[in-house]
């Protein structure tokens, strides 16, 4: 039954752990690098993920003998060396020709919108709200992820390129500050 109260609360708790907004720099610095960032596709299969894990996550990693703290674990790294790649200006992830086609699914879809962190709180949140609350927030944040990412353009105008290197070097450390957690959280679990 459709609850505000665990609707907001959702809403908030994924917000937080998504946050689209610190993910601005590194949006921007992709569509540098490959052009064209599907706003749709990225949403889309960020979406999918995310709604997946909500109804199957636990059965999906168990099938592959997977954990959850582990697979949180290999998100957290993921998440760290694009961290180390906003504050060094340094690019550890090879781009190969056909990564234009597929970067708004790797790294825009996962793991900054529906990452390791993101996917872990849908497994942990279901003890404590009812599925339907759930897919409700995922929904209102897809929402406001699809409207951050069409309005990138603009942002990059509006922020200029001064603001979003400094941006770029804040949430890069914010992102680091973050996998870090999220590997120590889950390393002491295991």
């Amino acid at each position: 039954m459709l609850d505000f109260t665990q609707i907001i609360s959702v809403t908030l708790i994924l917000f937080s752990v998504i946050d689209i907004l610190g993910s601005i720099p590194i949006i921007i610095d992709l569509r540098k690098k490959v052009g064209h960032v599907q706003s749709e596709k990225a949403t889309l299969v960020a979406g999918v993920l995310m709604i997946l894990f909500l109804f199957a996550g636990d059965n999906l990693l168990g099938l592959f003998g997977i954990d959850v703290g582990s697979f949180a674990i290999a998100g957290s790294i993921i998440m760290f060396i694009i961290g180390m790649e906003m504050i060094l200006g340094r690019n550890f992830f090879k781009n190969e020709p056909t990564a234009a086609n597929n970067s708004s699914v790797v790294p825009i879809a996962f793991p900054l919108i529906a990452g390791a962190g993101t996917l872990t709180t849908l497994i942990s949140i279901k003890a404590e709200y009812d599925e339907v609350n759930i897919l409700v927030g995922i929904i209102i944040n897809l929402g406001f992820v699809y409207l951050v990412l069409k309005s990138t353009n603009w942002l990059e105008r509006k922020i200029g390129e001064g603001g979003i290197g400094i941006l770029q070097k804040i949430f890069g450390i914010i992102l680091l500050s973050i996998a870090i957690k999220l590997f120590k959280d889950n390393i002491a679990n295991l």
